[in-house]
């Protein structure tokens, strides 16, 4: 069995602040990165969206193009239309930014959900779009025609002022103005009254991203994919690969896997702590990926349990990616480092 970790921000974004390393006591995934093999980049790796397009070789369109992707993972119909996530967000004053606060942050009932895509739909049918809230926290968009517009995807906002954030390209003044219709409408809505009046954050806006439409076929890297991620669910779909939930560990995933091949395993556990900037939360996190993933991990490729591990860590300089076989374990002579040492450019 070889498997791939895919681990967005496993080191903390901002890369001057060394402090958030002081301590960690993470020895397994240490001597996996000393021990390993590093590898070159084949791919642009700048977030997880864009590694799990490049190894299921999906091109990017104006977008990478989760959307149609993710809509498939929540048994939604793609077809040959042009989609867009439309995800509900709050977006709160800080001084003079508006800073971007995903689901993550509220919770929105389906009721809530469908209720507030009814009033878009009703106001934007004129213009062929159609709101379509698969669940409360995942929405999608249809449009006619496949706009001229680049946006930034909604993990790389979250927690963030969205000023540098909004959507680029020909198209993008009416798609602004179509968002500030959005937020007006949104701004009065009976069911944001009422969340507010319950001390809940309002939906005062959406957050477009990943628009694309479904290309004819993919190529399977893997033979199975472990996640809690729409999109990673919906390429394996589309691969026609299995697909499973993920596991609270990764002794449950050994003794759950029929897979003696290629698995992808996705652990996105410290993204929104990364994202909010809750260092505290990030080193917690941490903790529990070494207790519950490298270390048993680690220790079964020991074993020969597992025959190859890999980790892949996207970030804007490109991923760090680094294999490991039983064989490259006895490479004493490289020195394991803590993990701040990996974590410089």
């Amino acid at each position: 069995m070889h498997c791939h970790l895919l681990l967005p921000d496993l080191f903390w974004p901002e890369r001057e602040f060394r402090d958030i390393y002081r301590e960690l006591d993470t020895p397994a995934l240490e001597r996996l990165l000393a021990r390993g093999r590093r590898q070159a980049a084949a791919i642009e790796a700048e977030s997880a969206e864009a590694w799990l397009c490049g190894r299921f070789s999906v091109a990017k369109q104006a977008d990478w193009p989760a959307a149609p992707y993710c809509l498939l993972a929540d048994g939604g119909a793609p077809g040959k239309h042009h989609w867009l996530r439309a995800d509900p967000v709050h977006l709160r004053l800080e001084g003079n930014r508006l800073v971007l606060a995903d689901s993550g942050m509220f919770a929105l009932s389906r009721q809530e959900a469908g209720r507030l895509a009814d009033s878009l739909n009703a106001h934007f049918s004129a213009d062929g779009l159609v709101f379509f809230p698969l669940r409360p926290d995942r929405w999608y968009l249809r449009v006619e025609r496949a706009p001229a517009l680049q946006t930034t995807a909604l993990p790389e906002a979250a927690g963030r002022s969205i000023d540098a954030l909004l959507p680029r390209g020909a198209d993008a003044p009416l798609w602004r103005a179509r968002l500030n219709d959005i937020q007006m409408l949104l701004h009065g809505h009976a069911v944001n009254e009422q969340r507010e009046a319950a001390g809940q954050l309002p939906v005062n806006s959406v957050w477009l991203w990943g628009g694309g439409d479904l290309p004819d076929a993919l190529r399977a890297p893997f033979n199975a994919v472990w996640s809690g991620d729409a999109f990673a669910a919906g390429l394996a779909q589309a691969a026609q690969v299995a697909a499973h939930a993920l596991p609270d560990s990764a002794a449950d995933l050994l003794r759950a896997s029929a897979s003696k091949g290629v698995n992808l395993i996705l652990l996105d556990r410290l993204r929104g702590a990364a994202q909010y900037g809750d260092a505290q939360g990030w080193r917690t996190g941490l903790a529990r990926l070494e207790r519950d993933w490298f270390a048993p991990l680690l220790q079964a490729l020991r074993q020969e349990r597992i025959g190859m591990l890999s980790l892949h860590a996207p970030g804007p300089e490109g991923a760090l990616s680094v294999e490991t076989t039983r064989g490259d374990l006895r490479r004493f002579w490289r020195r394991v480092r803590p993990l701040a040492h990996y974590a410089e450019p």
